[in-house]
């Protein structure tokens, strides 16, 4: 058992309920109690985390993410150019090793920044799954499929994937099927990857509508945007995340909301490649559930979900001239609840009974100072507008603390970077890639 004490407890509960000086009691994998003041139970064999100081917050959920081994390569090219001379050749050349490393550092940082449930998609399953289990994140892994004549994985990659990983790390690791984006598929292939998705009773985890050149292809190539094809194929559903959708018309966001699809918004990866700005207040005002992801470290440069929340809320009201857009609560919830609901996990939110996936923010710093006694309003605004992840003190997976005072408990940190390192300059060689 442990028990944090003397925190300020955020819990994400649908009344966005604060605890001051409350308590969150851990027995096992699961939240025991929650609650303002001391804890009152038996407490005499548990470990104690003094929080004081401390924000508790449900641990966040990166909802699109690709491990990446390549942070900082390709800052001078658009989407559709990037892909084609970095990302694809890299993710052709992996080995085991680099396909471990790559994640073990992608994992390591999210940690780092209270990450505690990463939506993944990249190849060789089997070693971020390790990478996982080794660092003690949550995961859910995917595959990149595409067409056979694209070189990258195959829907038997995605069921050799599941039947060897799903449910590793005791229920920590799952397995969804990937699908890459249009311009590498058809709608067969999107038709075959959900019945995989249903025979395997599993989720679906695909980009659309990121970039208007993959419109325009889809358009093209199809006759129907990427959504209507999607659509079309039955491949949208309460059990898939749609990664981006940045170029939705009305009635492909229609198409989202019928089908219960969940969305993951990526402003500062859509922004940073000069995608444009997704529809967000009109997939919420449409009741679409949306989440938050990074994207892979090659079109954000971090995986700090911090960095992504205050885009997040930013980038809209700059765009539609509108201070009151996404509000700093709001904002947290889609990188909490919203995020965890997508992925159907029973997380994102501080209340007995749910996963105990917890972290603590420490406001005793700058970047949460001054700060009022008992404000709630400013709490969440420091964290969706000041604070960035090395503000993040302990992050709990499971019931399990992965990192104390920013110290990784479960890897060494510096053997990760120096390996990171080492297999960017091996896929580097292998494809030939000067920079």
């Amino acid at each position: 058992m442990i028990i944090i004490k003397n925190g300020t407890v955020v819990t994400m509960d649908d009344d966005r309920t604060v605890h001051f000086g409350g308590h969150v009691v851990i027995d096992g994998d699961r939240i025991a109690a929650v609650g303002s003041g001391d804890y009152a139970g038996n407490a005499t064999t548990a470990e104690v985390i003094d929080a004081a100081g401390m924000i508790v917050l449900p641990g966040l959920v990166d909802l699109h993410y690709h491990t990446a081994v390549g942070k900082g390569l390709c800052d001078h090219l658009p989407l559709w150019e990037a892909l084609d001379e970095f990302w694809y050749p890299s993710i052709r050349a992996l080995d085991a090793q680099t396909a471990y490393w790559a994640a073990a550092v992608s994992y390591l940082e999210s940690v780092k920044s209270g990450v505690t449930t990463v939506n993944d998609m990249y190849r060789r399953l089997p070693d971020l799954a390790r990478a996982a289990t080794d660092v003690g994140i949550r995961a859910v892994l995917s595959n990149d499929v595409a067409l056979d004549e694209h070189h990258l994985d195959t829907l038997a990659d995605s069921k050799d994937a599941y039947d060897a990983c799903h449910g590793a790390a005791d229920g920590r690791i799952r397995v969804w099927v990937g699908i890459e984006w249009l311009p590498l598929a058809s709608p067969a292939l999107l038709a075959e990857a959900r019945a995989l998705a249903d025979e395997l009773s599993t989720g679906i985890h695909v980009h659309l509508n990121e970039s208007l050149t993959e419109v325009e292809d889809s358009r093209r190539r199809f006759g129907r945007r990427p959504t209507e094809v999607a659509y079309d194929a039955g491949l949208l559903g309460p059990d898939c995340v749609a990664a981006h959708c940045v170029w939705l018309t009305d009635a492909e966001i229609g198409m989202l909301r019928e089908t219960g699809t969940h969305v993951s918004h990526n402003p500062s990866s859509n922004a940073k490649l000069g995608n444009g700005i997704a529809r967000l207040p009109e997939l919420l005002a449409a009741g679409i559930n949306v989440g938050l992801g990074h994207d892979a470290a090659e079109s954000s440069n971090t995986c700090d979900l911090f960095e992504v929340m205050k885009f997040a809320s930013l980038i809209h009201r700059a765009a539609r001239l509108d201070a009151s857009l996404q509000q700093a609560p709001d904002v947290v919830a889609m990188a909490t609840r919203n995020g965890a609901a997508a992925l159907g996990l029973d997380a994102g939110e501080l209340a007995a009974g749910k996963k105990a996936d917890v972290i603590l923010v420490d406001t005793r710093n700058v970047m949460f100072t001054p700060l009022a006694d008992r404000n709630a309003a400013q709490l969440y605004s420091h964290l969706v507008f000041a604070a960035n992840g090395s503000a993040v003190d302990t992050t709990i997976v499971d019931g399990r603390v992965l990192m104390r005072g920013r110290e990784l408990l479960t890897i060494d940190e510096a053997e990760v970077l120096a390996a990171a390192n080492e297999a960017l300059a091996r896929v580097a060689g292998q494809i030939g890639w000067a920079g």
